[in-house]
């Protein structure tokens, strides 16, 4: 799309503005003919210092897997969705996840919570009674549930999907909470820290006002990604505190008991079976307007019935008009084909 508006569109001058200047193919090498050399870099940390973006506390939070779930995670070197989906409800992480929001919720702090997993998602939010934001999410949901999430005191933690990634603008949000993510994507990762970089209104400059925790299973693939995903960010001068013990057994949490770990083990491995990891932005929303024409967008998959929606021909009855039009007398010509 960015190749296309290039090419149709003339322009004397070309200027490019971006905050992550980052891809993981080779393509980011094409904007030199395409656009241009790099004129200009800021610096995050001089930004940082003047007070423009909010200083914040990066940490990686090592989650020991379970012995149950280790097991399983060992056994299935096959099946990557069913190993990344054990890396991301592993207990001790959501027991880690539970433990920040409860922490931060005492400090009024707002807090985002991140999945790319759509399973682990739905059950950290339904599990811990909070709102969630997905693709199958309506508009008119998603700009109530953000509402309240701005401006009502009780409502202080949201889950969202990467829908969440770019366009978003949540300026009170001040933590970050990443259960999952896509692969060791290092633009995603700046996206992400993006949401809680807003300058914070009534704080000091020189201490930390935003906090970005990303949970890792420990001795699992999350490890390798984490590592790729921080390269970037380091390389703009941030650094990440490494926390290895966070919850503990006294802290009344979520699957403290080995029947309760078991349990989550068997939804995760059905889920995986029945193939429940989708999180995709919906075909098309019916648009309504004032007068009797309803436009309804969509794509080629949905003629074909790939989002539920079947292409089916409709004869419709003839109008009176039509009627009328056939009783008339016809040329003798036209007659034998009646």
């Amino acid at each position: 799309r960015f190749r296309k508006v290039l090419t149709i569109v003339r322009a004397h001058t070309k200027l490019g503005l971006t905050a992550t200047l980052v891809r993981e193919d080779d393509k980011i090498t094409d904007l030199n003919f395409l656009i241009g050399p790099k004129l200009y870099e800021a610096n995050w940390m001089e930004l940082q210092s003047l007070g423009h973006i909010a200083k914040v506390q990066c940490a990686e939070v090592w989650c020991q897997m379970t012995p149950d779930f280790f097991q399983e995670y060992v056994s299935v070197k096959n099946d990557k969705n069913r190993r990344l989906l054990l890396c991301v409800m592993n207990p001790n992480k959501f027991r880690a996840c539970q433990f920040l929001i409860r922490y931060h919720e005492r400090r009024n702090d707002k807090v985002i919570v991140f999945s790319d997993s759509m399973f682990a998602l739905e059950t950290y939010a339904k599990k811990l009674d909070k709102p969630y934001i997905c693709g199958k999410t309506s508009q008119s949901e998603r700009i109530q549930i953000l509402q309240n999430f701005q401006h009502n005191p009780r409502i202080n933690t949201i889950f969202v999907s990467k829908v969440a990634d770019t366009s978003f603008d949540l300026p009170d949000a001040n933590v970050l909470v990443q259960i999952s993510s896509h692969g060791g994507s290092r633009r995603q990762e700046a996206q992400r820290l993006g949401r809680i970089l807003r300058a914070k209104k009534g704080t000091i400059v020189e201490e930390y006002n935003a906090f970005f925790y990303s949970l890792v299973s420990q001795d699992t693939v999350e490890m390798y990604y984490s590592a790729k995903r921080q390269s970037f960010l380091i390389n703009q001068g941030y650094s990440y505190k490494v926390i290895t013990r966070l919850a503990s057994e006294e802290d009344n949490l979520f699957f403290s008991t080995k029947d309760e770990q078991r349990q989550l083990l068997e939804r995760v491995l059905l889920s995986t079976d029945r193939g429940e990891e989708k999180d995709e932005e919906p075909a098309g929303q019916l648009v309504q307007s004032t007068s009797s024409v309803n436009r309804r967008a969509g794509t080629m998959n949905s003629l074909s019935g790939a989002d539920e929606t079947t292409y089916m021909e409709v004869q419709r009855r003839p109008t009176a008009s039509a009627v009328n039009r056939s009783k008339q007398p016809k040329h003798e010509l036209f007659r034998k084909y009646r």
